[in-house]
């Protein structure tokens, strides 16, 4: 059906239905098809959302801009440049939509073709820029890294141990501190004897892939949230691999999902512990910009040790275990002994997760957002006490926020996110500016991946519609500092910046998109806090490194040879964040977009 409004005419997809709380991402499509019997074009084999089925779908299928309006100077091109080895493509600033488009009147030619046509493009071009996902990334992440190299990102310089992931398409440099899957589950990484994988969206036959050869065979337990048709077809996906087993997440609460992205990794060594944003598919692994945090080798305590020994200062170890246990699942009873038995003193990071359910009294506090207010409460400085300090939010979906600011934005969470350890009056509402970093239409368009990125930002137009004030807090993403602005973002990070952007009072890396299932809300007149989903992360805090100004310097470049600190921490995008300009409009997946190509020389039509 055909609409017109705020962001110009679209066509609503009927496949997409919006809920009150739950961001778009976590409404997991049940209609996924296998390869094997649909061929190249079906939707995906691993179950997951309407939106990245769509992406999927205009990947194999893509409509080409055909646009004869544009006068010959004005022809929208992908320049290349070409670096250094393996750096690939990158964008021409001069990717731009001309100014008065909507006074144009554009004879649009719609084709849409396999991609199986390389005439469409000069050879080298189409090279290069060729996405299909799954054969070009695993093709490109054929190896692991080099072993010197991987081995000085874990025991170098680094000591947050908070990395991003490798991006096919940017300049060398910019990857040279990132890893790919199969650098975590390398022999480097530790000798493997079982593994533990907690995911939202898993395609088991590329997970066995990134094992090395002799670590495939080796015991995998993968949890997960899938129900009915979606639980059936992971469970099929595994037939063929008789070492996994699977623990299902209880998911008691409507609209709930297990959104966690964690991985444990028991070695010959010791034990270690990775938490992350990326879904276990190839897409995720490819060109996006994502985190991981890496924990140390935690070694095995001596036999007789206490259950309080092997703690660290932030309590890492018993917080992980009360998540573990949290899932109430026999499965996970093997890996809360793992983890008994090894010592993470080491550990400098604070655990921050959330479970589904209603809590009330000091159970509030255990998850979601209360948990975050508790710990800043208890670990954080005064120094950023002050209103002139903002918060910045930054994510790759959103739920749905309410009427306006005051319904939970700008009250339990904001409340929340600016706790510190300083006692006093509470601050006006909103007095704190909140900054929320989510791509623009131009982001996504501009992007290495062009449209289809916008498969992995499922912000809905029927969830859109009803909170238009939101977009006014809302900032372009620009990661020039990590040579990934082209590299849409399913990192999701929250952080507290000082008034000049150049330190931050806290940083935390995490699954949680902006809503409330993942955060929790309250009820009951503040009584209880619920939350419907699964998430994890972790949380940065000065104290736990050691410095006593209650603040960490923000890093310059990343991965440069500049002079910062070892101590600075590296925010992977740009600060202070730029706000979105008059025509600048959030992306949002379900409606078509045809009035400039991408990348690709593309448009996006949904459905």
């Amino acid at each position: 059906m055909l609409q017109e409004g705020a962001h110009g005419k679209w066509t609503v997809s009927s496949s997409d239905e919006s809920t009150e709380e739950v961001s778009d991402n976590e409404k997991p499509s049940t209609s996924s098809l296998s390869h094997a019997t649909q061929g190249r074009a079906s939707t995906p084999q691993y179950p997951c959302s309407e939106a990245r089925k769509a992406a999927h779908k205009r990947k194999a299928s893509p409509l080409k801009f055909i646009d004869k309006g544009f006068p010959p100077e004005r022809q929208p091109v992908e320049k290349q440049r070409h670096g250094q080895e393996g750096s690939g493509w990158c964008l021409s600033s001069s990717d731009e939509e001309p100014e008065d488009k909507e006074k144009q009147v554009h004879k649009v030619t719609v084709k849409e073709e396999k991609n199986n046509s390389p005439e469409e493009h000069p050879p080298d071009f189409h090279q290069k820029n060729e996405l299909l996902g799954n054969q070009k990334a695993e093709e490109w992440c054929g190896a692991p890294s080099e072993t010197q190299d991987t081995w000085d990102l874990l025991n170098g310089g680094n000591p947050f141990r908070f990395f991003l992931t490798k991006v096919r398409g940017i300049e060398q440099s910019y990857n040279s501190g990132a890893l790919h899957i199969k650098d975590i589950l390398s022999p480097l990484f530790g000798t493997l004897l079982s593994s533990a994988q907690f995911n939202y969206c898993i395609d088991v036959e590329w997970l066995v892939k990134q094992y090395p050869q002799e670590f495939r065979k080796k015991p995998l337990l993968i949890v997960h949230g899938e129900k009915r048709e979606s639980k059936a077809e992971l469970l099929a996906q595994a037939r063929p691999y008789e070492n996994i087993s699977f623990c299902q997440a209880k998911l008691d609460i409507a609209f709930g999902t297990h959104h966690t992205k964690m991985m444990l990794l028991l070695y010959e060594e010791g034990l270690r512990v990775v938490i992350h944003t990326s879904n276990l598919i190839s897409e995720d692994w490819h060109q996006k910009t994502q985190g991981i945090w890496i924990s140390p080798l935690y070694p095995r305590l001596p036999q007789g040790a206490t259950d309080s020994a092997g703690e660290s200062e932030t309590n890492f170890k018993s917080d992980l275990i009360s998540y573990l246990a949290a899932y109430n699942s026999p499965a996970l009873k093997e890996w809360i002994d793992n983890i008994q038995e090894h010592d993470l003193s080491e550990t400098r990071v604070y655990l921050l997760g959330s479970t589904p359910g209603r809590y009330q009294g000091i159970d509030k506090e255990k998850w979601g957002h209360l948990r975050l207010r508790k710990l800043l409460r208890e670990g954080s400085s005064s120094v950023a006490a002050q209103e002139s300090w903002p918060v910045v939010g930054q994510f790759s979906s959103i739920g749905s926020m309410g009427a306006d600011e005051s319904k939970w934005l700008c009250s339990e969470f904001q409340d929340s996110l600016v706790a510190t350890g300083a006692s006093g009056t509470a601050l006006p509402k909103c007095a704190v500016p909140i900054h929320l970093v989510y791509p623009t239409v131009d982001n996504v368009r501009q992007s290495l991946e062009g449209y289809p990125a916008g498969g992995s930002l499922p912000y809905s137009l029927q969830t859109a519609q009803k909170q238009l004030w939101l977009h006014s807090y809302f900032h372009k993403w620009s990661a020039e500092v990590s040579g990934r602005s082209h590299a849409m973002p399913h990192i999701k990070t929250y952080m507290r910046p000082s008034p000049d952007f150049q330190k931050i009072a806290w940083f935390l890396v995490t699954s949680a998109n902006l809503s409330k299932a993942a955060w929790g809300a309250l009820e009951k007149n503040g009584t209880q806090l619920m939350i419907r989903s699964y998430e994890l992360g972790v949380l940065f805090l000065p104290s736990a490194f050691g410095l006593d100004k209650g603040y960490f310097h923000v890093k310059g470049k990343l991965h440069s040879e500049s002079k910062d600190p070892v101590t600075s921490f590296p925010v992977p995008y740009d600060l202070p964040p730029e706000q979105y300009g008059s025509k600048d409009r959030p992306w949002i997946w379900n409606i078509p977009y045809t009035n400039a190509p991408d990348t690709h020389g593309n448009m996006w039509v949904p459905s």
